[in-house]
């Protein structure tokens, strides 16, 4: 079976991500059917500490086709598992002016569990956004030209 992996890629336009860590996630099965499809959206989605807990908010895992009435919401806070000494360094990191936590992407691991990649990201100004696409560019020519 190919591991089905969805990846953010506006969040390494948007941010200079600085640290990475790999979450799991309290999901319904509907939602984790979902995720196999492909059918997850990361448009507006963010991290945040909730009571000591890191939440996911914003991001859109679309309802399961066949499910029935026990279906699950598709947009609604998720509950991330991290340790607590991972929680610690990560809400301290956070309290530095400028830092937030996204989602980079959502992958299955080798026991076939629904995990997730989380950054801590420092926001990009417009120039920086531009110099990214520059560099974009000029790589994929640079391929482009050696083929």
């Amino acid at each position: 079976m190919a591991t089905k992996e969805i990846n953010n890629r506006q969040a390494y336009h948007e941010y200079y991500i600085e640290d990475k860590w790999v979450a799991g996630m309290v999901l319904m099965g509907t939602e984790v059917k979902s995720i196999r499809e492909g059918k997850v959206s990361f448009n507006d989605s963010y991290c945040m500490f909730f009571k000591d807990e890191l939440w996911i908010r914003g991001m859109y895992i679309a309802e399961y086709s066949l499910g029935t009435a026990n279906n699950h919401i598709a947009v609604h806070d998720r509950k991330l598992l991290l340790t607590k000494r991972e929680l610690r360094k990560l809400e301290t990191k956070l309290k530095d002016k400028g830092f937030t936590v996204v989602p980079l992407r959502i992958f299955f691991n080798e026991k076939s569990m629904a995990k997730i990649e989380i950054g801590l990201g420092r926001g990009k100004k417009l120039h920086d956004k531009r110099d990214s696409i520059k560099k974009k560019d000029t790589e994929r020519e640079l391929k482009r030209y050696l083929k």
